[in-house]
Formats: structure tokens, sequence, C-alpha cells
């Protein structure tokens, strides 16, 4: 390894040299832009036959703010944006990229543990607040009893807003806070489960902890994205995955390491790196069989001491294209080329521009939901609460008020008040 790097060295320095013994300068300006091998957010079009990539989540189910757990998201040159899984702490990546959250409304997920689904209601919350006006899609599939299946979950998951929802009817658009859930047959092998504006996506099952996993893939303009989620090799991924240009699928931790950073016994290291999981050496071997464009390898923590050991146990079956995958990673895919960079993200973002006009709330409506929802039930606050008011802010408040008048030119009465001036 020593004697390739220095030989690779050795031939960039010289062809570096000048012809008098000198290094050639670089055509570069004090005050112009220069190229740079990052990727900003809303910095760069997107081409009409263009995909991109970008890693919202490669990590494991415990929490780490370095990486957060599995989630993809696609972008393609159509305008239409895909996510596939949404792992604990995935949204913040998303809002980091400051898209539209109208645009974030469809949602594939692979399988229901709560590293590849749990931030579902934080996107559910943020997107209706942040300008997603329509439901939040989500496609996923059935499992052995209906209790196990993506549509029970993702009512569970509503279930739990309830007080959530109840406490913004009336106080701020609503529109967003519902869902709508394709549920389809886990068993069911490279069936279609969505076909719109050019774009197929298809699903088969995969291999992992019970029934009903499945993986994903996507195809728009002879470009192929596969997402393997979580799954043990199987036969159904090696045939539909064959070929892919981006080929997505996990790779766990290695053994020992999962033993002494993890804190696992062997038993239960073997069991679940080998068994649940694909070991990187087991990856290896998928991606020979299926030899895609580019391979990406993801799901274990990526630290200085765990990434050479699976990438050289990766390399004893696989000699391809390959990624180690970490958060905010870039794949930009043309049938010409595959381009690979990090993204560069404002850390203290706020809420993305909206795609469509939100609406000013109506303390006299429920909202579409909210009849189903609540059994007809009008929240707000009771006699007791209002009680509780402090009456001594009263005057600060009305001021906000007049000067949100003066400045919009808009009359906005202060609440409880029969006359606009706040007298």
């Amino acid at each position: 390894m020593v004697v390739v790097a220095v030989a690779g060295l050795a031939i960039g320095y010289l062809v570096g040299r000048a012809g008098d013994g000198g290094v050639d300068a670089q055509e570069v300006s004090p005050t112009k832009a220069r190229a740079r091998d990052f990727y900003v957010p809303n910095s760069e079009d997107l081409a009409a036959d263009e995909m991109r990539v970008i890693a919202c989540g490669t990590g494991m189910p415990t929490p780490r703010p370095a990486q957060a757990a599995a989630c993809f998201l696609v972008e393609l040159g159509n305008g239409d944006k895909f996510i596939f899984d949404m792992g604990d702490g995935s949204v913040e990546r998303l809002w980091a990229l400051e898209i539209p959250p109208a645009y974030l409304d469809k949602v594939f997920i692979g399988h229901l543990h709560g590293d590849h689904f749990g931030d579902l209601g934080s996107m559910f919350v943020a997107g209706a607040l942040g300008g997603r006006h329509g439901p939040l899609r989500i496609w996923g599939p059935s499992g052995q009893a209906p209790e196990l299946g993506t549509a029970y979950a993702v009512q569970m998951m509503e279930n739990m807003f309830t007080w959530d929802i109840a406490g913004r009817i009336g106080q701020t658009d609503t529109r967003g806070f519902h869902t709508k859930v394709t549920e389809f047959d886990y068993k069911l092998e490279n069936q279609v489960v969505y076909q719109e504006n050019g774009v197929t996506i298809r699903a088969w099952p995969a291999i992992h902890a019970i029934d009903g996993p499945v993986s994903y893939g996507l195809e728009w303009k002879g470009l192929k994205f596969v997402f393997g989620s979580d799954t043990f090799p199987n036969k159904w991924f090696n045939k539909y995955a064959r070929n892919a240009d981006l080929a997505v699928h996990e790779c766990f931790v290695t053994v020992p390491d999962f033993i002494s950073k993890w804190r696992a016994t062997p038993e239960a290291a073997l069991q679940v790196a080998t068994q649940i999981h694909t070991a990187p050496e087991a990856f290896g071997k998928v991606m020979s069989e299926v030899r895609p464009r580019m391979a990406v390898a993801y799901h274990f923590f990526k630290d200085f001491d765990t990434t050479g050991p699976i990438l050289e146990r990766i390399r004893k079956t696989y000699d391809g294209p390959l990624s180690l995958a970490e958060d905010l990673m870039v794949w930009n895919v043309t049938k010409d080329e595959i381009r690979v960079r990090m993204a560069l993200v404002e850390e203290h973002v706020w809420n993305p521009p909206m795609a469509d006009p939100a609406i000013p709330p109506d303390p006299s409506e429920m909202g579409p939901f909210a009849e189903d929802r609540l059994g007809g039930v009008v929240p707000g606050y009771s006699d007791f609460i209002v009680s509780g008011r402090w009456e001594g802010v009263e005057d600060v408040l009305r001021e906000i008020y007049r000067e949100a008048s003066e400045a919009l030119g808009r009359e906005f009465p202060y609440p409880g008040d029969d006359e606009g001036d706040g007298d």
C-alpha cells in the first residue's frame, strides 16, 4: 500500500512540474469564483436527464449527531423528489437542504424499525407547518398481520399526534396534517408500487428480522436507483438490482467492532451482524453479483478506526466502484458519469421557502381532518384555563398588533376586541 501511494505521489509530482524545473501555476483570479468540489444546496441546476441522490442518514439504531439513521433522497431532473426510509434524525438533514416541504411529500419505507421510519412523525408535523399543504404520501409493505403493516403504523403515529393537531386547529394552516398510505403486499416480486410522471418504482421482498421488509428500485429515463433498506443477502436483490446505476445496500459494522464498540456479546454480534444484517464480506459478494455502476455501502458508524476494516473486508469479495456512505454524501448520476461529493449545509437553517402560499388560520373552522380525527370535539381553551390569563401583558401585546397593522397596511384586530384599534 505504501509503494502504491508513493508511486501515485511521484507521478502527480512529475506531471505538475514545468519544463524549466518549476511548477506550473493554475489559472486563477483574485476576484472571480472558482469551481468547488462540493455541493451547496440550491446552487446547481439539475439537468433534464440527471439524477441526484443525497444521503440524509447512514447510521445505526442508536442516536449519533454525526450520522442520522437510514434515509436517502432522490431528486430527478423532472422535478420529482422521493425519500427512501426516514430514520431517526434524518428530517434535520432534509431540512438542511432547504427544499420546500411541498416537494418532500413522497416517502417509501422499507420496513418498520425505528431507525428506518422513526422520523416520520417529525416530517408529518414539520412538513405541514413548513409548507406541505397536501397529505404526506407514504408507501410501505404489509406484514404477517394487519398490525404489522405500514398502514397500522402510520395510523398509530397520527393518533399519537392527536393533541398536537388539536392544538393547532384555528391557530395555523392545518391543510397538511393528514397522510395518504399505500400499503402493498410484501411478498410480491418486482411489483410496480408507483408510476407517475415517467417514474416507475418497484418493490421486492427483503430478509430482515421478521416477514415484511422490502427493497426498492426506481427507474427513470434509463437510470436506475436501488435501495435495499435492511436485508440479509437474498436472491431477489441479486436479480432485480442487477446493473443498477446506483445500488444502495446495507453493510453492517464488523463483528469485532460490534463486540468492542457496541459492547454486544459475541453471540449477539454474530447473529445480528451476519444473519440479520449484511456483513462487509457478504456486501462485497452481493455487489460482485449485481455489478452496479456504483455500489453504496451504508448502515455502519463511519469512524477513523471502523472504515478501514470494513473497506478491507469488502475488497476481499468486490473490486468495483464503491462509496462508503456518510451523511450528506451526494451522487450526481447521468448516463455519462457518476460524480460523488459531499454537501455543505447551513446548520442554522430556518424553514425553506413555500412552493405555494399559506392561508390564514380561521378560528371558526376545525380543519378538514378534525371531524374524523377528534370525533367532532372543538378544541380550544376551557373557561378554567382562560381564567388564568394574566392581563398585565395585554397593553404590550396590543402594541404588537398595532405595529403589524401599520407596517402591513392591514387591520389586525386584537383577539377579543370589538374594534380594530384595540381601544
